[in-house]
């Protein structure tokens, strides 16, 4: 499995396929940059990797970022779930979507393509999540949620039964969101309350 980044996030995606006993065979940055992430040094894309045969996985917190670089490179995407995490076996996910260590995704969930499920968070029955969404640590969304294209549910944050969530909203850390959120802006608070306008991630 190749990574696509080398940052924090890939750290963890790392350990992930540590524990699955997956090599990492590579890191890619963008520019010339140097990285290194324990014994891995990372390269310019494409280096030795095989785009009929090689998988790769984008450990990029950015929603728009990952959207964007999905866009131009047409390549083969892996996934990575934690063995610690408790999914249901009537769960779908989507390529390139990773779940870190206690998180916890219930029955008939669909989960779409390159996003996060992160550590601790609950994603609970029914719930629909676009691809590029970011379910961030400790994040609670109950049951039948719809969560948007590029959303991004803060740190702590709970999403109360059949809320829509707007494409490309943001939910602020530890806001209790009790009302649909409608695209594109940031709603923070108890209960939640729309802040400001938030630009798409095609923008």
């Amino acid at each position: 499995m190749y990574i696509y980044g080398a940052g924090g996030h890939a750290k963890v995606i790392m350990e992930i396929l540590e524990v699955l006993a997956i090599p990492v065979d590579g890191l890619f940055v963008d520019g010339p940059e140097k990285a290194q992430v324990w014994e891995h040094v990372a390269t310019a894309f494409p280096g030795s990797f095989h785009s009929g045969r090689d998988q790769l996985i984008l450990a990029i917190g950015s929603n728009a970022a990952r959207k964007k670089l999905v866009s131009r490179l047409h390549v083969l995407y892996g996934t990575a779930v934690h063995p610690a995490a408790n999914i249901s076996p009537r769960a779908v996910m989507g390529e390139g979507t990773v779940v870190m260590a206690g998180a916890t995704v219930n029955a008939d969930v669909q989960i779409g393509r390159h996003s996060i499920i992160n550590t601790n968070a609950s994603v609970d029955h029914d719930c629909t999540l676009g691809d590029y969404v970011h379910i961030s640590p400790n994040a609670t969304l109950c049951g039948g949620v719809s969560v948007g294209e590029g959303a991004h549910i803060g740190a702590g944050a709970v999403v109360i039964p059949d809320i829509k969530i707007g494409n490309w909203a943001v939910i602020g850390a530890g806001a209790v969101v009790v009302k649909d959120v409608p695209d594109g802006v940031t709603a923070a608070g108890n209960p939640a309350r729309v802040l400001v306008k938030k630009l798409s991630g095609d923008d």
